[in-house]
């Protein structure tokens, strides 16, 4: 693609790091002073938390047992690519909040769970970021990925992501084992149908695979860390990469195929670092916005 205005889009299920991608390119535009406009891809869900708990009691009760936030009857596809696509022609577009907690939801006087009002991107910015579960998505009704100018794809492997859900569920929000397995198995049909095939069409991605055991993700006591880890960076096409370079920078990496890095996990943040500053530099070369 070759918009006037950029769209940069992280794509990952819930606990799988985009989080921290995305603290990596805060750092990447203070860095290089690129004035970025950014989106959560929560906030492009259909329903908020009362709402969501309701419409999975009735769908449960007529029988649906995989509604769930990773498919389309959950989320707004439609708006999500008409977001991609006017921003991508005008760098406008109209954009809310999900307020997650108490701390986010404090200055709207709103609580913890709901949305704020629709309202209009800020102006004058260099790209559009966003970050969340369907960045590259397309169903029969929508094509998300065709509107975005790079896409990243953060996965880690099935166990590990279970892992970590599983830690994240029970400790900061009180679930049980069971109710997290059960999610788990809910949202089955929707990663298969909605997630994974996103990773095909993303342009980067980074899947961390753990290098201890994690056969019973559910009976895991500690996640793996990054240094337990190792990243694996694939390239849907390879030509432009420096991969001499990225191997020089990147102690202990090695090519496991012609488009794809294996480096250590805990090398990820610096990965982003050498990968993207020269992608962000070309998208934005295209219309005189480099610094």
């Amino acid at each position: 693609m070759s918009a006037k205005h950029p769209v940069v889009a992280i794509t990952g299920s819930s606990g799988a790091g985009t989080t921290s991608v995305m603290r990596t390119f805060e750092q990447i535009f203070r860095r290089e002073q690129v004035n970025a406009a950014f989106v959560e891809g929560d906030s492009f869900h259909r329903h908020d938390r009362m709402g969501m708990k309701d419409e999975m009691t009735r769908a449960f009760a007529e029988g649906d047992h995989t509604f769930s936030h990773f498919g389309p009857d959950a989320n707004l596809f439609e708006e999500l690519e008409g977001l991609f696509r006017q921003y991508g022609e005008s760098g406008g577009g109209r954009v809310r909040r999900y307020l997650h907690d108490e701390q986010e939801a404090a200055p709207y006087s709103q609580d913890p769970g709901t949305f704020t009002p629709w309202a209009e991107l800020p102006g004058a910015t260099d790209l559009l970021f966003y970050e969340g579960l369907h960045g590259a998505v397309v169903t029969e009704k929508v094509d998300v990925a065709q509107h975005a100018d790079l896409l990243i794809g953060v996965v880690p492997v099935i166990n590990l992501e279970w892992t970590q859900k599983l830690h994240r569920d029970k400790d900061k929000r009180g679930y049980s084992t069971e109710a997290v397995t059960e999610t788990i198995l809910r949202r089955m049909h929707d990663y298969v149908n909605y997630m994974c095939p996103q990773f095909s069409r993303t342009h980067v991605n980074f899947q961390r695979v753990p290098v201890v055991d994690t056969s019973n993700p559910f009976i895991a006591r500690t996640i793996p860390t990054p240094d337990e880890s190792m990243l694996v960076i694939r390239f849907k096409d390879p030509r432009g990469i420096d991969f001499p370079y990225l191997l020089s920078m990147l102690h202990d990496s090695f090519m496991s195929r012609p488009n794809t890095i294996v480096c250590p996990g805990g090398k990820m943040d610096l990965a982003m670092q050498l990968i993207f500053t020269p992608m962000l530099w070309r998208l934005l070369d295209r219309q005189g916005k480099t610094r």
